[in-house]
């Protein structure tokens, strides 16, 4: 009871008896067992963040906003990443049930509800991140990416394009859908009749920007901009465009979702919309934990967070010869 007193930090225990005992802790190398530990307290003072694409610089941030709060309130993190697999991401559910984690920050894979039902199902908490589930009700933080993308085909307008293509993702998640919706509305504001042979859907990948980059070249009349859904469409839509011997902004212009860090130069450098990552994760966290304390409003909350749009050398006026 004494080493249990000290261990747990609870009751009182004199100055040297408190130094006899972790000074045999010491020297036993002794562990307590978290498992017994969070058996008696129920708890684990585990949570875990499930993402789609541990690679994406913009996932990584918000881990590290996850685990610098979780940290600060004595909490572990496990991390999962599902490759945009919504059947790994089951997986990932299970298994985190089964190790008892105390709830879960989830980015979705799509936007079906199967995760997060089964979370609420079996009353772990559940907040989810960057994207959103229709029709469900759970606890959220994202950013408006559907106004970012109006404010980005807004900019290319302004500009004086009128042949933009837009490069997204998949039609099954809600960003590629909501970042759609938001380049349709101010096309449409403009004046100008939608053109679905300008919108290319693929995965949010490298591989998946440099395809639908080829195939929104290929057209003809080229387009003369380029709005990309994520920073890793950009990266391949820029190989694409150096294949065909294509300048930004001379030949074309582009901008995209995702600022990229300092030390990732690219030249040009590109306009985008820059989504607080960090700060994503920290109020996520904040969120998740405070359902775990029994705080909060009953009802779930959706916090949307803000974003800016960084102009930069990416995007031009319409070259002399596409207008």
């Amino acid at each position: 009871m004494t080493v249990s007193r000290v261990i747990n930090n609870f009751g009182y225990i004199s100055q040297d008896t408190r130094e006899r005992v972790e000074r045999a802790i010491v020297d036993l190398g002794y562990v307590p067992n978290a498992l017994a530990r969070s058996l008696r307290f129920k708890q684990t003072k585990t949570i875990a963040l499930i993402v789609t694409d541990i690679t994406n610089s913009f996932f990584t941030t918000i881990a590290r906003g996850v685990e610098d709060t979780a940290s600060e309130q004595g909490f572990s993190v496990m991390f999962c990443n599902t490759d945009e697999s919504q059947t790994k991401e089951a997986e990932y559910v299970n298994v985190l049930l089964q190790k008892q984690v105390d709830g879960i920050l989830l980015v979705p894979a799509c936007s079906a509800d199967d995760s997060v039902s089964l979370l609420q199902d079996r009353g772990t908490p559940v907040v989810v991140l960057d994207r959103r589930i229709p029709n469900v009700q759970v606890d959220t933080v994202r950013c408006d990416t559907s106004l970012g993308s109006y404010q980005l085909t807004q900019h290319l307008l302004g500009l004086g394009h009128r042949r933009i293509a837009l490069l997204s993702g998949p039609r099954t998640v809600s960003t590629a859908v909501d970042r759609a919706d938001g380049y349709r509305r101010a096309l449409t504001e403009a004046g100008l009749a939608e053109d679905t042979a300008l919108e290319f859907y693929g995965p949010f990948t490298q591989a998946g920007g440099y395809q639908i980059a080829t195939e929104a070249l290929a057209l003809n009349p080229r387009p003369s901009a380029l709005v990309a859904a994520n920073n890793f469409i950009a990266i391949g839509a820029m190989q694409a465009l150096r294949e065909a011997g294509l300048r930004l902004p001379d030949d074309l212009s582009m901008v995209t979702f995702d600022d990229f860090s300092s030390a990732l130069v690219m030249e040009p450098f590109l306009t985008a919309i820059d989504q607080p990552a960090y700060e994503m994760g920290r109020r996520a966290t904040e969120l998740l934990l405070t359902r775990l304390a029994g705080g909060g409003s009953d009802e779930p909350q959706e916090i949307l967070m803000p974003t800016r749009m960084i102009i930069r050398t990416s995007s031009g006026p319409v070259p002399v010869t596409n207008t």
